[in-house]
């Protein structure tokens, strides 16, 4: 039986969340829609926990970074608007993942803030883990930020450590992988334009589009520089833990309507 009932790619755009979506409602409207039909495909698959791969969490050089606080809490600010959430953490399942990342020769490590347990014990939740938790069931979850210091072969490896983690748990576990994509399609934008930008995230669909989402670590350094995605690290991760023989991909939408690209894509273990 596979221990994931359902897995999903979405972005972490703030404007996506309704409550931020501002004055230009339209700006990610199709990411939204798409991110609501992701959250009920979620909710019907009934998780007892999620796991949520975040690049914008607590980040440790050299380490993967699991979350083993009681809870999590953290605010978006967008338009001049905010939305805050508060998690309650699977500490069970964060320090399953630890101990068979040990047992596998991975390194990972869990954190904690304040107090060893108890109201206290509570870590910031970054806005990688917001955007895709407001639209999911309210369960309780487990945050993780790869280090991109690890090669790519260690966060597929982390990624199979986390199947057999969630195999131990016994229970049903929900994965999502926040990933934002190139950001270099705009001038205007922090980091300015590079014809990459559109390249990468045409190959990106593309492979989701054809299973093929471990070839993602066959891009050159290069294209990767150029166009400054963030995604890659939590998709070899999603990869190896529902690999190629086990999974059905369905592309909901791409648009890139500010500087950065936007891919919601669902995964069906099998």
């Amino acid at each position: 039986m596979n221990p994931f009932v359902f897995a999903c790619i979405t972005p972490h755009g703030g404007e996506i969340i309704p409550e931020l979506k501002g004055d230009f409602p339209g700006r990610m409207s199709v990411t939204r829609s798409s991110l609501y039909t992701l959250g009920k495909e979620m909710a019907q698959a009934m998780p007892d926990s999620l796991i949520v791969l975040t690049p914008h969490g607590t980040r440790i050089n050299g380490v993967f970074s699991i979350s083993d606080s009681e809870y999590m809490e953290g605010v978006v600010e967008e338009n001049g608007s905010s939305f805050s959430m508060k998690i309650t953490v699977d500490r069970d399942l964060a320090k399953n993942a630890a101990k068979k990342a040990e047992e596998a020769g991975i390194k990972a490590g869990t954190i904690n803030f304040g107090t060893s347990a108890g109201p206290f014990s509570c870590l910031q939740l970054d806005w990688g883990a917001i955007v895709p938790l407001r639209f999911m069931p309210e369960v309780p979850a487990v945050i993780i930020t790869p280090s991109r210091e690890l090669a790519f072969k260690d966060h597929l490896e982390f990624g199979r450590v986390l199947k057999m983690a969630a195999l131990a748990s016994e229970k049903k576990i929900g994965i999502i992988a926040s990933c934002d994509w190139s950001h270099t399609h705009q001038m205007s934008g922090p980091y300015g334009f590079h014809e990459d930008a559109a390249k990468l995230d045409g190959e990106v669909k593309s492979l989701l589009e054809k299973k093929k989402l471990e070839e993602m670590q066959d891009f050159s350094t290069e294209l990767i520089d150029n166009a400054k995605p963030d995604g890659i690290w939590q998709t070899l991760i999603l990869a190896g833990a529902i690999p190629s023989n086990e999974r059905e991909v369905k592309v909901l939408s791409y648009e890139a309507p500010t500087y950065f690209g936007l891919i919601s894509a669902a995964i069906y273990p099998k």
